[in-house]
């Protein structure tokens, strides 16, 4: 199998490991792409992994993954619950979308349960802390290894 995934990550992100390590752990997000890379290599795909606190970085990135990404983990962080324009983005990509939350956002304010994002994910993982990152690589690949 060959491809690239785009994982993308959303506001705050490039603080974790530092920002509320009681929710969020203590790994780095450097420490995730490390483990993403592995994880992706260990399927023959390759990864594009990429942080912004800007929604349209975010937005540019899922138009660029229409011609580069065989599928998108998305991490939008705090634009979960609040972009639409996200949400928009992502209905013009083709291929795979897995939605990851590092913490259980159903066990946390109210407001974090909506997910614009939730309406066009082929997949959600929450509350896995980051290993969700790579259960979602490992999505992916099952799907591109096996389209229905």
């Amino acid at each position: 199998m060959t491809g690239t995934i785009y994982v993308l990550n959303g506001p705050n992100l490039n603080l974790l490991g530092k920002r509320q390590p009681d929710i969020y752990g203590r790994e780095t997000l450097a420490d995730v792409e490390k483990a993403c890379v592995a994880q992706a290599g260990s399927h023959g795909l390759t990864i594009r992994f990429a942080q912004s606190n800007a929604e349209h970085q975010l937005i540019d990135w899922i138009h660029e993954a229409r011609d580069n990404a065989v599928a998108i983990v998305i991490n939008p962080a705090a634009y979960t619950h609040t972009s639409v324009a996200i949400f928009d983005a992502l209905t013009a990509f083709e291929g795979p979308v897995i939605e990851v939350h590092i913490s259980n956002v159903h066990k946390r304010e109210e407001f974090r349960r909506h997910s614009f994002v939730s309406l066009r994910a082929d997949g959600v993982i929450a509350g896995c802390g980051t290993q969700g990152y790579l259960l979602a690589i490992d999505r992916v690949a099952g799907v591109l290894a096996n389209p229905s």
